[in-house]
């Protein structure tokens, strides 16, 4: 592992490993890393020469102060476990490494897919987001960038924001790493107590009744049903909405790819899932 705490240090090595023919894959996190996140840099090291692993906790994209304040900052835990891998970058910006300008630059409009259920729910979220990773991108300008399939929304909000731009980046999407119940890992899992994970498990568990149940009902009723079947237990209930894979529009009927996203307080963690239904 090698440590690069500014962008000026990381640019350098970057131009020489790109001018060597090096491809380069990113995985951006915001640390607290889990072996979610170590997925990807697997995937990442199989896949390019240099692999860049970011950890940077974003304020752009907290709508909620405390939600900011209460995010798990566990740094020398992160450089352990990436430690283990042979000649990885580790990259750890302040802000004015990942904005060293004014940021405005970034204005563009990605339409539906960042207004919708996450956006709805968190104004200003994927606003945020677009500018990290925009800022990112344009820093250590990869080849390939890796993203969960957890925060589902977000990865379609990336791969329309590098369309739109035009950027030369391909956004791969990798699968959702779970606990043995089911429990999606996330850095907020940190936040936790064993009760509450366990309590947790009836998001995925409305996952897969929601996918056992497509050809039972219409998209529709099978959002309502799955509600009940959620409100069944213990956790808070955001939002769970059954939409397009592609577009996250709600859907009429089956004919087309669709995925059900659910947003939930556990205690005063909130967390989100989503599962591809057909």
């Amino acid at each position: 592992m090698i440590h690069f705490q500014t962008r000026s240090d990381l640019i350098a090595k970057l131009n020489t490993l790109k001018n060597e023919g090096k491809s380069v894959g990113f995985v951006p996190t915001m640390g607290a890393l889990h072996q979610g996140h170590l997925s990807l840099v697997d995937r990442a090291v199989k896949e390019c020469d240099v692999v860049v692993v970011s950890i940077y906790v974003n304020p752009l994209q907290f709508n909620n102060p405390e939600d900011l304040k209460n995010y798990p900052n566990r740094l020398e835990d992160d450089f352990k476990l990436l430690s283990l891998y042979p000649d990885l970058l580790v990259f750890t910006p302040t802000f004015l490494d990942v904005f060293p300008l004014d940021d405005e630059h970034y204005k563009v409009d990605l339409g539906d897919v960042e207004t919708v259920l996450e956006g709805a729910h968190r104004p200003g979220h994927f606003l945020g987001v677009g500018k990290v990773v925009y800022a990112l991108f344009d820093l250590v300008k990869p080849h390939k960038a890796y993203f969960g399939s957890k925060d589902y929304q977000q990865v379609i909000v990336i791969k329309k924001l590098v369309e739109v731009l035009g950027l030369k980046i391909e956004v791969v999407e990798c699968s959702t790493q779970r606990d043995p119940n089911g429990l999606a890992m996330s850095s907020r899992n940190l936040l936790l107590s064993p009760t509450e994970k366990m309590d947790a498990a009836i998001i995925f568990k409305t996952l897969k009744y929601s996918q056992e149940n497509v050809s039972a009902y219409t998209p529709q009723k099978l959002q309502s049903v799955a509600k009940s079947f959620f409100n069944k237990g213990s956790l808070r209930l955001e939002y769970l909405e059954i939409v397009s894979a592609a577009g996250l529009k709600p859907i009429d009927d089956w004919q087309q790819k669709s995925v059900c996203c659910i947003a939930a307080y556990c205690g005063k963690i909130r967390l989100i899932d989503n599962l591809v239904l057909n």
